[in-house]
């Protein structure tokens, strides 16, 4: 009698389940297909675009093939905007910080704290989530940031996703918008100021970052309301807010205002 003798790939076990497509890989594979350039995190050999950013300008440099994945930049490297025969583009309404956001993506498809699949629970988390004093990771995780203008801190991933609708970036907006739901603790004016920010530098028909706020505002209404913070809004709704460098400057949208009587009328 003859034995067999199997080698491990031969034998029964458990089932491989296929691996799941991380949202980074899915966002890189659609910049990929977007143009007919050098799949991305290989050698580029287009030439380096300078960009200036900020009042007190920022020197950042990126491919011109990177850079024309965003509508905005392919128009502006066509030449209206550079500076006499350099390829240099000078952005000085544009927030440093969220510039580098941006640059990030482009070149990875994801930008700082990348978004993370967790198996173990089946979900997906920020990265370093679980770091608050961030010792394992490269850079600060805070979910606001001050600009000038604004009257206080804002979400990151807010003007991230309003910069993603100026460039065209559809993907970075949904990837924003998906890190911010992830987000948890924020204070009440941080809410509606951000609110306002998003309401105001966002087309009346993106219906999906008014769903997120409305959706927001309403699971915190109760906060809001001991606050005093909404009977405010409504009080100076009439008025211009803060204005903002770079973006509309316009007086509050009224569809921010109805979601603000909303909430106030409801009793849900």
């Amino acid at each position: 009698m003859f034995k067999r003798s199997f080698a491990s790939k031969d034998r029964a076990g458990k089932a491989v389940r296929p691996s799941k497509t991380s949202f980074r890989n899915h966002t890189k594979l659609k910049l990929q297909q977007k143009l007919d350039s050098p799949p991305i995190g290989s050698t580029l050999t287009s030439p380096i675009v300078t960009l200036l950013i900020g009042c007190e300008p920022r020197v950042f440099a990126a491919h011109e093939d990177v850079l024309s994945l965003s509508p905005f930049f392919a128009a502006a490297l066509k030449g209206q905007f550079f500076e006499s025969t350099s390829k240099r583009i000078a952005l000085p309404d544009e927030e440093p910080e969220i510039f580098s956001c941006v640059l990030e993506y482009l070149y990875k498809g994801d930008y700082y704290p990348r978004l993370l699949f967790n198996k173990r629970r089946a979900s997906f988390e920020l990265e370093d989530a679980q770091d608050p004093q961030n010792l394992g990771g490269r850079g600060s995780i805070e979910p606001t940031i001050n600009i000038p203008g604004a009257g206080g801190a804002l979400l990151k991933d807010t003007i991230i996703y309003c910069t993603a609708e100026k460039y065209g970036l559809d993907e970075l907006k949904r990837l924003a918008l998906r890190k911010q739901g992830l987000q948890s603790g924020i204070t009440v004016d941080v809410i509606l100021r951000s609110a306002r920010f998003a309401y105001d530098n966002t087309p009346d028909s993106d219906s999906k970052l008014r769903a997120h706020y409305l959706a927001l505002i309403i699971r915190s209404r109760k906060t809001f309301k001991r606050s005093g913070t909404m009977q405010m809004e409504m009080e100076i709704g009439g008025s211009k807010f803060g204005r903002y460098r770079g973006y509309r400057q316009q007086p509050v949208s009224k569809d921010y205002l109805d979601v603000i009587y909303l909430v106030m009328l409801s009793d849900l």
